[in-house]
């Protein structure tokens, strides 16, 4: 296909706020929200008010610059997706070449912010998490297998370890638990918004679980990767980084991810359409109960310090 026939011509002089969407802010939010609460987990408490500040505006570029280069390679797609058609890359709003240097700008901004004023693992951390995402998930696995977002879902793992890396400079058991939880929690809020938009998935040739293998199979991965996710989420209590005040909110908030879980699947495995009444509380909530959990982490080993 020719970029005249995938992009559309420029329809007017690009702002701030169209360099801003190609950041893609409602999804950094919950990144940010990890990192910063790892910091405050790593901590014991307060981190360092300067070394916050570094790490959520170089997390922000990082996760930004991400952002902006999935837009890139995807603009074809997201051209023909309702949802996507408008995203400034795809309406010509901003080229393709203005996007790249402003996406490799923040990227290279993030690094050496992290490098100089965090430390270099920080700063490792991050580009990972970057290249994970642009060049594993959306160049290699999106397109080409159903098991795109449980391996490159772990593009969204990192934050918590580069929070934890700037305030420690290293990586122990704990940061690795919290990476394996939304390693293993990714699939069960990813699922649940792609049940709802599986036509347009198909659409555009998105080989996503509920496009290949059904709506059923894609139910019972969810409920599977929520009970993995429930289970990983209480084991910091055995190796005592964590008490009761985090482990009775594990339970609590996990219980509940089950639950809404479970209806879901028995409503299709009852033979029903999938419905955005069953499908929306899981997609919604699974985003309140990582940050809802992150946040019980980090008061917790505040109050065990």
């Amino acid at each position: 296909m020719m970029a005249s026939e995938s992009v559309a011509a420029p329809r007017a002089r690009a702002t701030w706020r169209d360099y801003l969407a190609l950041t893609k802010p409602k999804v950094i939010s919950l990144l940010l929200w990890t990192t910063v609460a790892a910091m405050f987990m790593a901590a014991r408490g307060w981190p360092d008010l300067w070394l916050l500040l570094v790490v959520s505006v170089a997390g922000y570029a990082s996760a930004g610059s991400a952002g902006v280069f999935n837009m890139i390679i995807d603009r074809d797609i997201d051209l023909k997706m309702a949802r996507t058609a408008q995203r400034p890359t795809t309406s010509g709003l901003i080229s393709i070449r203005d996007a790249a240097i402003f996406g490799a700008t923040l990227q290279i901004l993030s690094f050496v912010m992290l490098w100089i004023w965090a430390t270099p693992l920080a700063a490792w951390m991050s580009l990972a998490g970057f290249i994970t995402y642009v060049w594993v998930y959306t160049g290699l696995l999106k397109r080409n297998t159903w098991h795109n977002i449980v391996l490159g879902g772990a593009a969204g793992c990192f934050p918590p370890l580069v929070g934890w890396a700037a305030v420690t400079g290293d990586l122990n058991l704990f940061a690795w638990f919290l990476f394996a939880i939304i390693f293993f929690w990714t699939p069960v809020h990813f699922w649940a918004l792609a049940l709802m938009i599986k036509d347009e998935y198909r659409e555009v040739g998105i080989p996503m679980l509920p496009v290949v293998h059904g709506d059923k199979l894609t139910v019972a991965q969810i409920g599977l990767y929520a009970i993995y996710t429930v289970v990983l989420s209480v084991m910091p209590v055995f190796f005592q980084e964590v008490g009761a005040l985090y482990f009775l909110s594990a339970l609590g908030l996990g219980g509940w991810l089950l639950v809404l879980s479970w209806r879901l699947y028995r409503h299709v495995m009852s033979g029903h359409k999938v419905e955005r009444k069953v499908a929306v509380p899981l997609y919604l909530y699974s985003m309140l109960y990582l940050a809802l959990l992150f946040v019980a982490g980090a008061v917790d080993r505040a109050l065990l310090a």
